[in-house]
């Protein structure tokens, strides 16, 4: 989104401005993460959602770092939780400095996530993201219990993604909307937009963790199977699986067949049943509610590359 890259210059400088502390491991491990690569996806949609309403100010800038705080935050806990040793094709923090920095380094980048909150002045906005926060955090710990349990329903799949994923994806767009002082239809029309891209972000994620490489993800390849991740390819093959092909994926979930061997097999059994082919169809699914939504928003190049993100979130598998 070539349309932010001014805006995008501005949410970094508040970035780096914020990451700094006295204490040195702060900004160090912190430096480490947010100078990974990322694409800055969440707060780029907080930038072009504004643009597409023509806001004129600059609150959004500090907002959209407090959404990345938020974001990268969670990676960090992450990271520390899955027990990762690449993100972004870089070694995990907690690999490099341990898992106790690397949880209190997150702590301390949601604070400063709430510290620009509360400058906004803004009680909507405040309530939105800190809502937001505990949504996410609730859908990891959903995801967790959920954790080598391969008979979870798509509809308890989907719960807990829109919760871990796309809550954040929503309220970075919906808070554009209380900046620009703009009517609840609209709020609603944004909101809707960042819910089914991040749930179609995450599907996509699901997919291309049995079908691409390190190189092309920035992590292990097949990671989520390893880990005992009971992903929506997982659960499609599964339910489509005779009796053996259900052994086969409860003993690979409990991580009694985990090996590359089992990934081998398992993505043999992903392509027999379709499994990968309609987690993508579900993620175009939720891609085209994304843009959807957007018709409500008047026509502008801002609302196109808004329609963009959705094409590059999905096109991430290919």
């Amino acid at each position: 989104m070539r349309l932010v890259a001014p805006g995008l210059q501005a949410v970094n400088k508040v970035i780096l401005a914020r990451m700094e502390s006295p204490v040195a491991l702060i900004p160090e491990l912190a430096g480490h993460i947010i100078a990974g690569g990322g694409k800055r996806l969440r707060p780029m949609l907080t930038l072009g959602a504004a643009a597409a309403l023509d806001y004129a100010g600059d609150r959004h800038h500090r907002l959209a770092a407090a959404v990345e705080f938020i974001h990268t935050a969670t990676l960090l806990h992450d990271d520390v939780v899955d027990g990762s040793d690449l993100r972004r094709g870089r070694t995990t923090a907690n690999i490099i400095w341990g898992n106790p920095p690397a949880v209190l380094v997150g702590d301390f980048l949601f604070a400063r996530a709430f510290e620009l909150m509360v400058e906004d002045g803004s009680l909507k906005v405040l309530k939105i993201l800190s809502a937001a926060s505990r949504v996410i955090a609730e859908g990891e710990v959903a995801q967790l219990t959920a954790q080598r349990q391969v008979a979870t329903t798509e509809e308890r799949y989907l719960e807990i993604i829109r919760a871990k994923t796309a809550a954040l994806f929503a309220a970075a767009a919906q808070i554009a909307a209380v900046v620009a002082e703009r009517d609840p239809v609209t709020e609603a029309a944004l909101e809707a937009y960042g819910r089914n891209l991040g749930i179609a972000f995450q599907l996509v994620d699901d997919a291309i963790d049995y079908v691409s490489d390190a190189e092309t993800m920035g992590k292990d390849s097949g990671d989520d199977f390893r880990d005992g991740k009971v992903t929506l390819p997982v659960i499609l093959a599964y339910a489509r699986g005779d009796a053996a092909a259900r052994r086969f994926w409860e003993r690979a979930m409990s991580g009694a067949s985990n090996g590359d061997d089992a990934l081998a097999e398992a993505r043999a059994r992903l392509n027999e049943t379709g499994a990968i082919s309609d987690t993508m169809e579900r993620a175009r699914l939720f891609g085209s509610r994304a843009v959807d939504a957007l018709a409500l928003l008047p026509a502008s190049p801002a609302r196109d590359a808004l329609a963009e993100a959705v094409a590059f979130a999905i096109q991430r598998a290919y």
